[in-house]
């Protein structure tokens, strides 16, 4: 049975930092990615870092949010800077089976697991 548990969600002021975690338990070939839904809108891609540590990033996420993972741990991590308030939304990380190389920005219904989220709420 797969499980992931997001952590590191919390409020914090605009222009600050929070970093994410997602441990994955039960299944060892996945690839992960991180997105996030803001309330009233759809789930949005942030980013993913596949095997070959290609990492890509939604626009929103690119040069502010950094993506790494610790095999040892089955542990990513979403490095978050220079918040805003349109950052505010509850982050997921999600699993699909199978180890993916190279760029890799799917949509959420590519992937196969998803954890239960954590809210980020960024105030001004």
């Amino acid at each position: 049975q797969v499980q992931l548990v997001e952590s590191g969600g919390g409020l914090v002021q605009a222009g600050g930092s929070l970093r994410l975690s997602c441990a994955a338990s039960g299944r060892t070939l996945y690839t992960m990615a991180w997105f996030r839904q803001a309330p009233g809108k759809e789930r949005e891609f942030v980013g993913t870092i596949s095997w070959s540590d290609r990492t890509v990033y939604g626009d929103s996420a690119k040069g502010r949010f950094t993506i790494s993972r610790d095999n040892a741990k089955n542990t990513e991590y979403l490095q978050m800077g220079s918040l805003t308030p349109e950052d505010t939304a509850v982050y997921y990380c999600a699993l699909k089976r199978g180890r993916v190389f190279g760029e890799w920005e799917p949509n959420p219904n590519d992937m196969d697991y998803w954890g239960k989220g954590t809210l980020v709420a960024v105030s001004s």
